[in-house]
């Protein structure tokens, strides 16, 4: 018997194309009629869960500024409000659109150690930025030294901290790096230091009170702490006299200029002499 054959091959498949796009589209209207009301009522959900994160993150902020606590924590607890809020609508929005929450958290947990593997690194800046931020070694504005560098704390993020340099540059630190760290913190004040010699004739109490007042007299010196002047050594040319008043970390730059260039000016207008460096060589004739 021979086979059947349609006289119009290209019909055929004309036709056969045309079932295929009825079938997909009945198919579409039915999903969209099964499940579009769940996703559009997922989706209310979900926006209504980040408006709701958000007034609630507001009202968290209010009530932690109000007792005084650092900004720093205040602003990660209340990230983690506005997260456990927004996790929350997530999850009321899948349970409406019918899915089986167990296995998806069995299969994120899979998920999540393999993550963890891969990202060993990220999560102990992770750790290691919750542990400054609840033990707050350092605060932002305060002025720090660690692992070969220093700067003005300007950020403490859960995973890096930000110091500003005094050369107008940023230094981002991991927080893997400070933690288990030698660190000098030097809070919102530092101390200038400023070492000169004077002749040994010089009357040094005349030095000593000079040098008071003009610190005195600066306006970027701090009478508190008051500012430490003394007699350093004995050196092989001069006495060597320790200038180190305090001042605030913004101004330490600009004070430890003035107060050296100071220094220089006021002995200069006092005719008190800063020697230079002496050696004297005898040579001895052959007996």
């Amino acid at each position: 018997m021979v086979p059947f054959r349609h006289p119009f091959p290209e019909t055929a498949d004309m036709d056969e194309h045309l079932q295929t796009l009825e079938h997909a589209q009945r198919t579409a209207i039915d999903l969209a009629i099964q499940f579009g009301p769940r996703v559009v009522v997922a989706l209310l959900i979900l926006a209504a869960g980040y408006f709701v994160g958000r007034w609630v993150g507001r009202v968290t902020d209010s009530m932690l500024a109000k007792i005084g606590l650092d900004e720093t924590l205040r602003l990660l607890l209340v990230r983690m409000v506005r997260i456990a809020v927004l996790g929350l609508f997530l999850i009321m929005a899948l349970q409406n659109l019918g899915v089986q929450l167990l296995p998806l958290l069995a299969g994120l947990g899979v998920a999540g150690a393999g993550v963890a593997l891969a990202m060993q690194g990220v999560l102990g800046n992770l750790a290691a930025g919750l542990t400054i931020i609840f033990t707050r070694p350092f605060k932002v504005g305060e002025y720090i030294s660690i692992v070969g560098e220093e700067g003005t704390v300007e950020e403490i993020k859960l995973f890096s901290t930000v110091l500003s340099h005094p050369d107008q540059s940023r230094i981002v630190i991991p927080n893997r790096k400070i933690v288990g760290e030698i660190l000098h913190n030097y809070g919102s004040l530092r101390q200038i230091d400023v070492v000169v010699g004077v002749a040994y004739d010089t009357d040094i109490g005349t030095a000593l009170a000079a040098i008071r007042e003009l610190l005195a007299a600066h306006p970027k010196i701090l009478a508190e702490p008051e500012p430490v002047i003394r007699v350093l050594t004995l050196a092989d040319s001069s006495v060597q006299i320790a200038v180190r008043p305090w001042t605030t970390v913004a101004d330490f730059n600009a004070a430890s200029g003035d107060v050296a260039q100071g220094v220089l000016e006021t002995f200069r207008a006092r005719g008190i002499a800063i020697p230079y460096p002496q050696r004297e060589v005898r040579l001895l004739g052959n007996a």
